[in-house]
């Protein structure tokens, strides 16, 4: 049964069973309807207490139904008629009230929680608004100001926020249902308050609604889902809650069939699947609460953070007093940010930051961490090195980890003692904030290791994907597919700005060009000149010759553009366009839309031939490195899931 009923005395207790996140599915909606109609005429019933089993209240909506038609029961018709029942309705609330979740508590006539419930509207982040009158009850029990918060802006109040906001009436311990029964009785002898539909609502000064949009058209990245909530917020605002929903239903509806909704669903899912993969849902990990981190440059620094922000403790190991003083003053500074950001997870102790941090010259005390992950510079023989002494020094059931970009993780572990124990963990910089871990397992990884892998990425908050051994791996493989046919075009005759321009319109932050300038051009060219020392034949490309008369990027002044000093602004650089004339061709006009589809397509063709070659588990799990690595724009889902929606098109033209 997906909703039970209980009957304590005069109080009916309706319990939403719908495991894992008594998601609001078509057969729950049916059963709500259906016993508010029951207890309305049930003369032994004065009160109704509506709850959900497990660790919390209603998640929301069932996200799978939204790839079809709607299907009646629709939950505005639900909760509308939960709001008008005969005998008042009171949500009993632990855990989570998500998107659809607390919309149906907003239906009931009172609100009750325990002091860890959490409130959300998060349909923004699906592509979508509100759709059962989110937008139009919400503001009128909290306020215009917050609901906007809450309903554009991601703003999630928890326990005392919530009742301080008036969104719950009162606050309880477990155990909850009992307590609510007791709330309940209470009630019944007193003036039960308006339905929340029926409050009233002053409207706000103008300057509100100004600086939300204004907060809201930052935050949102291109995604046209948050501003159209807020709009639907005014509009019962300013015409009342009837206009007010139908404009809610009505954009809702639009938007939920839209590419972008259906690409942030793609990412929900593939996001919720890369986190337990199925060989790892019975595989225990090992225990890790010290980790140890080798070099404490600018990728190190970044990696212990990402740990201390996690709540682990970390041994940070440099070869001098000279590096041991540079970490710590970047982990200060990388400390001061993140406290500034928010970014403390709930295991994470801001006050004890730095002191779960302890920095060491050489490996004296790494034998007490349970993990230990290298982050030296990228040469083989330096990173030997460093695991001869680790598996000299660690115990034997410490879990080893390099942080390898491009090489072959198998060489670095030759001749390792206890390789079962070693696989690959590759960071993205800056690693504290970069949300993506490649998670790279050689033949050798012992299962509970690579469990371990993934419960790290769990702990620090990170989107863990598994790579096959290749050069570069996943993400790495595909930006120099992304960046070569970005070089093409120039070759063609195509204008550096002009490529740069339609990659921003298309959503990334940085076209391929300034990215380069801000990583450096030199990474790229070495690759390229280690390959051509190796025989292979690879042809002189116009980034090459930048490089080779000292234009490496913003750190040098110049690349691909010029730079003045202390500005990172790319300018127009005539003296580049000259030094690469001998390899460009005539100049050449191109659509952006055509720029874009040249370079997605060459994303996708590296990625699937990543697939063929069993590199990698998904298309999902390519997006997923995409998005969280390489600043992919979420709201277009990906490489992969764009030529999908493209194979679609043409499947249907023909």
């Amino acid at each position: 049964m997906t909703v039970n009923v209980e009957i304590d005395g005069e109080i009916a207790i309706v319990t939403i069973e719908n495991p894992p996140v008594n998601a609001l599915s078509g057969a729950v909606r049916e059963r709500l309807l259906t016993l508010v109609e029951l207890l309305d005429g049930d003369a032994n019933i004065r009160a109704v207490v509506l709850t959900g089993a497990g660790r919390l209240f209603v998640a929301g909506a069932d996200i799978v139904e939204f790839d079809r038609p709607p299907e009646p029961p629709f939950l505005p018709e639900v909760i509308a008629r939960i709001e008008a029942a005969a005998k008042p309705w009171i949500a009993a609330i632990r855990g989570a009230a998500l998107g659809g979740g607390l919309e149906l508590a907003l239906g009931c006539r009172f609100r009750v929680a325990t002091a860890n419930a959490r409130f959300a509207l998060p349909e923004i982040n699906l592509g979508i608004i509100p759709g059962a009158g989110g937008t139009q009850r919400l503001p009128r029990v909290v306020g215009v100001a917050e609901a906007a918060r809450i309903v554009a802006e991601n703003y999630t109040p928890v326990g005392a926020e919530a009742l301080r906001l008036g969104l719950v009436d009162t606050l309880m311990e477990e155990p909850l249902v009992p307590g609510a029964v007791s709330f309940a009785r209470a009630a019944l002898g007193r003036a039960l308050p308006p339905r929340s539909l029926n409050r009233g609502v002053s409207a706000p000064a103008s300057d509100v609604w100004a600086e939300a949009e204004g907060r809201v058209v930052a935050d949102a990245k291109g995604a046209t889902a948050p501003l159209q909530a807020l709009q639907a917020l005014r509009h019962g605002i300013d015409y009342g809650a009837e206009a007010g929903l139908a404009l809610e239903r009505k954009t809702f509806l639009a938007l939920r069939s839209t590419e972008e909704a259906a690409a942030l669903r793609h990412l929900f899912f593939a996001e919720r699947a890369a986190l337990r993969p199925a060989d790892m849902r019975l595989q225990s990990p090992r225990s890790v609460e010290t980790v140890g981190v080798v070099g404490g440059g600018t990728m190190g620094s970044g990696i212990a953070a990402a740990l201390l922000n996690g709540g682990l403790s970390v041994v940070l190991i440099e070869q001098d007093e000279e590096g041991v003083f540079r970490a710590r003053s970047t982990l200060a500074k990388l400390f001061e940010s993140s406290r500034r950001r928010g970014l403390f997870g709930a295991g994470g102790d801001a006050s004890g930051w730095m002191d779960r941090l302890e920095t060491t010259i050489g490996y004296g005390t790494v034998e007490r961490c349970e993990l230990v992950i290298e982050a030296v510079f990228e040469d083989l023989a330096v990173k030997r090195a460093v695991f001869a002494e680790l598996g000299r020094v660690c115990r034997p059931g410490t879990v080893l980890a390099t942080n390898t970009s491009y090489i072959d993780p198998r060489l670095i572990a030759e001749g390792l003692l206890g390789p079962e124990r070693f696989l690959g963990l590759h960071f993205f910089s800056p690693a504290h904030v970069m949300k993506l871990l490649e998670i790279i397992p050689t033949p050798q990884t012992a299962p509970d290791v690579l469990a371990t892998g993934y419960d790290l990425a769990r702990r620090l908050g990170k989107v863990p994907v598994r790579s096959g051994i290749c050069d570069g791996f996943i993400g790495n493989r595909i930006l120099r597919r992304y960046r070569t046919e970005a070089e093409v075009l120039v070759r063609a005759g195509v204008g550096i700005a002009a490529v740069d321009a339609a990659m921003r319109a298309f959503g990334f932050a940085m076209g391929p060009f300034e990215m380069q300038d801000m990583a450096g051009l030199d990474i790229a060219f070495l690759y390229r000149e280690a390959a051509r020392s190796r025989g292979e034949p690879v042809p002189d490309m116009p980034g090459d010759l930048l490089v080779r008369v000292g234009r490496k990027g913003q750190k040098s002044g110049g690349g691909w553009y010029d730079y003045i000093d202390g500005n990172r602004r790319p300018i127009r650089s005539p003296e580049a366009e000259r030094i690469i004339a001998p390899l460009v061709g005539a100049k050449k006009e191109m659509a952006g839309e055509e720029i874009v589809a040249r370079l997605m397509t060459a994303m996708a063709d590296e990625g699937r031939t990543i697939l063929d070659e069993g590199i990698v588990a998904s298309a999902a799990d390519i997006d997923l490195v995409e998005v969280h690595g390489y600043g992919f724009p979420r709201r277009r889902g990906g490489p992969m899931f764009q030529a999908s929606r493209q194979d679609m098109t043409i499947t249907r033209t023909l």
